[in-house]
């Protein structure tokens, strides 16, 4: 199974969204890979930002997966990727 940038950013804004109480509505998302850090993600919450790091991706994509699909997933059946779009592999 594959889901693209923008579930991927749906994911992390649920997520995110969860943990500090808030609407997901009110997260933004900006996702980026370079070849020191890998995939990221900066998120701006209430004018403030913090970065994510790929395991936090993976925790958010995990999360999604199991609320949106009713699917348990585990972070090492997850790969991400990006080319011109990001996407997430799901070994299933």
């Amino acid at each position: 199974m594959r889901i693209f940038t923008d579930e991927i950013i749906n994911a992390v804004c649920l997520n995110i969204g969860r943990r500090k109480g808030i609407s997901p509505t009110e997260v933004e998302v900006q996702l980026s890979w370079d070849e020191e850090y890998g995939f990221t993600a900066e998120v701006w919450v209430e004018g403030r930002s913090q970065y994510l790091v790929e395991a936090n991706l993976l925790e958010a994509i995990e999360r999604y997966m199991l609320e949106q699909y009713q699917m348990r997933v585990f972070r090492s059946q997850i790969t991400l990727d990006a080319d011109e779009e990001f996407w997430a592999d799901i070994a299933i």
